[in-house]
């Protein structure tokens, strides 16, 4: 192949990191056009490297059928649009992170170039660094032992951005290493930091990730540090390494063991750490070696788009959680109380002063109202309705077509139904049947609820009852099926009905009743 064949790439930014893929692809000799909206940094570069062309249009790079593939170092902001051009223009690409600003767009470029049969690379280049392939080595051997967490600092007092947070910009590196050494996406997100010199642009930022197998991550990012530190550290039962990025020996590994004195005493048994030996290859040109490989041989390259969409996956639900969002991880906790093992989808609305207990989830669409609680093992949704101060008890599922009014309870058990005709082979989706419960009703313990009633004011539904048909406003009903057994008062005492007439023996609110109705005269509650 000859030099001028050879020649397949437009580079398009040139700025802070592009000018470092520049150099990388002009001294390989596969550069044919490089590109940049400043003509300025344009001359600048063409007297240091001036065997290649160059544009201030990116889009001249994409209709230049010479070309067959596309680096992009371009702002993040621009990575969605001109990628997709670039892959509908019939282009190879490769992004620097982040692929997108949302999973949303990452996941349609992926769409598009398995539509198109084009790579789709994302330049996450730690996975490329030889100490981070040596680490991951150690973890695979089990040299580590168990892993317990991991952590990394990306500190820095440098480049400082208006236009992306601090998030953005450092943490994607670290989310895909984390994801890489685990091999696997975490089940919690929750993320903290501080917006200190541009208002909603967080200059720190805590995350924490934790995964099924109960392992946690935790990843500190600033560009507001008194100087620059890299490190990756893991934590195993047998052993600890930390990979550090700014010392010339990459990759240390601590022996360290714990034993336990008596059985019962924990005791650190230190250990000198070893050096372990690393390539000393530059990962840049590592991944872009990757990324040519890929193109010529046609095969996906280790960070492929799909890689690319986990990362922002894990992005989003940090950002929306500094938001105070939720996204189905920690809301404002001056305001919301959700316990670290609920799990709150993204688009669900938590009132005011509502707490949320353990291994409940909130799917999308639902909305519950203020000083709600919601106990444990509860499911609730999607788009259902909750009123304001409900009590929903352990282990209770209130399904789609169900809606709480204000101050329901549902006792611990209780069942609610919104097919009447259930079928696991049939779908039924259409035929929901809507359930209401109005304001102020209680449900026992175990009682069942069948699609298509409705449960009046203040009524009060016995333990282990059926209901099959509507209950009246303030009617006390039990058995199987669940028939009326007598009256109650608004604050939940039986009533003891006269002639025509009821008055609370412990509140002293007074009921008229007439043909099988109650309707309140003076309520005392």
């Amino acid at each position: 192949m000859t030099a001028t064949q050879e020649k397949i790439i437009g580079h398009i930014g040139l700025g802070y990191w592009g000018k470092n893929i520049l150099r990388n692809l002009y001294e390989s000799g596969v550069l044919h056009t490089a590109c940049d909206s400043d003509s300025r940094i344009v001359e600048e570069k063409k007297s240091q490297f001036p065997k290649a062309s160059y544009t201030i249009s990116y889009r001249e790079v994409l209709s230049n059928p010479e070309i067959k593939a596309v680096t992009i170092a371009a702002p993040a902001v621009t990575h969605f649009q001109i990628a997709r051009e670039a892959l509908l223009a019939g282009k190879d690409v490769f992004v620097e992170k982040p692929l997108a600003l949302t999973a949303r767009e990452g996941q349609e470029l992926v769409d598009i170039a398995s539509r198109e049969n084009k790579i789709l690379m994302v330049g996450h280049i730690l996975q490329y660094h030889p100490a981070v392939i040596k680490l991951k080595e150690i973890i695979s051997a089990g040299k580590l032992g168990k892993v317990q967490y991991l952590y990394s600092n990306r500190l820095n007092i440098g480049k400082l951005r208006t236009e992306e947070n601090i998030l953005w910009s450092f943490a994607p590196h670290d989310i895909s290493v984390i994801l890489m050494l685990l091999g696997e996406e975490p089940v919690k997100v929750r993320a903290m930091g501080g917006a200190y010199l541009n208002q909603g642009v967080f200059d720190t930022t805590m995350t924490t990730l934790e995964f099924t197998n109960g392992v946690k991550g935790h990843i500190f990012v600033s560009w507001l540090h008194p100087y620059k530190e890299q490190k990756l550290i893991v934590v195993g039962d047998a052993g600890m390494a930390v990979f550090d990025d700014l010392t010339k020996e990459k990759l240390f590994l601590y022996p360290h063991k714990i034993e336990w004195k008596e059985g019962k005493i924990p005791v650190a048994q230190k250990a000198d750490y070893q050096v372990i030996p690393v390539d000393s290859a530059e990962p840049l040109k590592l991944e872009l070696e990757q990324f040519l490989d890929s193109v010529r041989q046609r095969k996906q390259p280790v960070t492929d788009g799909a890689e690319g969409v986990r990362v922002l996956r894990v992005l989003e639900a940090a950002e929306k959680d500094l938001a105070g969002a939720g996204s189905g991880r920690q809301n404002n906790m001056t305001e919301v109380f959700i316990h670290e093992s609920a799990y709150v989808d993204e688009g669900a609305e938590i009132g005011k002063g509502t707490k949320i207990w353990h291994f409940s989830h909130i799917l999308k669409g639902t909305k519950i109202g203020e000083r709600c609680v919601i106990g444990q093992n509860v499911a609730i949704g999607p788009d259902v309705t909750v009123g304001n101060n409900c009590k929903i008890q352990n282990n209770v599922s209130v399904y789609k077509a169900v809606t709480l009014e204000d101050n329901v309870f549902c006792g611990p058990s209780c069942v609610f139904t919104n097919v009447y005709n259930p079928r696991s082979f049939i779908e039924r989706k259409n035929e929901f049947r809507q359930t209401l419960v109005k304001k102020g009703a209680s449900i026992g313990a175990n009682a069942t609820v069948v699609c298509g009633a409705t449960i009046g004011c203040y009524a009060f539904v016995g333990a282990g009852a059926v209901v099959k048909k509507d209950v009246a406003d303030y009617a006390i009903v039990a058995g199987v099926p669940a028939r009326q057994v007598g009256w109650t008062c608004k604050c939940g005492t039986t009533l003891k009905p006269g002639p025509g007439s009821a008055t609370c023996g412990k509140c002293g609110s007074e009921y008229k009743i007439d043909n099988n109705s109650l309707s309140v005269v003076k309520e005392n509650v």
